[in-house]
This record gives structure tokens, sequence and C-alpha cells, in this order.
């Protein structure tokens, strides 16, 4: 079932999401499957829990568009529960990211090519991995987001002020997109 994606201004996208137990979130496996579904409806790579209004430290990534430049990639699909980042290392390199919560804004943000996490998947099975290159920086996008944090957090204040207007649109829906979304600061009956 596609979930409506929460849209900047929310204030669940601020607050850092809380770890699940495997006995609290029985469902966890539907949870996990719509949030495939939503992500791939809205044509993301990254989705995190938060994003659809659930303050709980989960996220799905979908790579493999990026397999053409990084071959690895194809076929990478994860699910990160409980997921907690040890260790980011190497030069910081810059690429355009945009997100699901804020749609048409792209700015280049600088990240650590390799990141050390530890994780359980969608069956409660412990994980501890290193990614590199584009996957980590995906990780890295959506852990921000069980974080409560965003990139546009990451941009210089000039840039923020720059694009200040736009965010604020977005949080009252005055922004053009193709999937269900829910705008936090959205006048009633819009």
């Amino acid at each position: 079932m596609k979930m409506p994606i929460i849209a900047y201004g929310d204030p669940v996208l601020r607050k850092k999401a809380v770890a699940v137990e495997p006995d609290e979130y029985p469902n966890i496996k539907q949870l996990v499957e719509d949030m495939f579904e939503t992500m791939y409806g809205a044509r993301g790579v990254g989705l995190a829990a938060p994003q659809v209004g659930i303050s709980m430290r989960l996220f799905v990534v979908d790579a493999t568009p990026f397999d053409d430049d990084e071959p690895e990639l194809a076929n990478f699909k994860k699910v990160f529960l409980n997921a907690q980042i040890l260790e980011e290392t190497g030069d910081e390199w810059s690429f355009n990211e945009g997100c699901l919560s804020i749609p048409d804004i792209r700015e280049d943000v600088s990240r650590k090519p390799v990141v050390r996490i530890s994780y359980y998947d969608e069956d409660w099975k412990h994980h501890e991995e290193t990614y590199k290159g584009m996957a980590a920086r995906i990780i890295q996008h959506e852990y921000d987001h069980i974080e409560g944090k965003l990139f546009t957090d990451k941009l210089s204040p000039l840039r923020k002020r720059l694009i200040e207007k736009k965010l604020n649109d977005i949080s009252r829906g005055i922004v053009d997109v193709d999937y269900k979304m829910k705008f936090p600061a959205a006048k009633k009956g819009r």
C-alpha cells in the first residue's frame, strides 16, 4: 500500500526516531513492503520511516538505479532497522542530492565515501557492514532522517536563505508532485 510522504516542515522529520524491538512491531514486514512500494511510486532510492510519519529507526534503500556507474549496486536492495553508523571515513565528496520529503529541490551535499554500519534486517538478523560510494551516500542520507536531520541542514547559510521560500512553499503544499504527500502547513480544503 502506498503511503503519503510527509513534507518538509512536519515535526516528525526533526525528531530523533526511536529503536524498535521485534515484539513491539509484529507487522514490520508489511511496513517494509509498504515503504518500498511508496518509495518506488515516488521514484526514490531510499525512504525512512519518519518520511511516512512513523518515528522509528527504520529505512529502506534500493540503489539499483546507480548500477550503470557502480555495477556492484545491481540488486542493492536493503532494509535497515535500528541502524547505528559506527564510522564514516575518507575525503568528503560532493553529489547533487534530493529528497522525497523536499520535492523539486536538489543541492550539492558533501559526505564521506565510506560508512560502517550496524543494523538489523527485516528478519531481525544482525549485520555489521561497510559500504562505499553511492551505497554509502544513500545510507547516510536515510540515516540522517532517523536522526532528525535533512540534507538541507548540510547547506551553507547562504544556500539555505536562497531556498527558504521554496521550502516554505513545500510545507504549505505549493509544489507539483505526482505522488501522495502530507503537507504540515497546507490550508484546509486545498
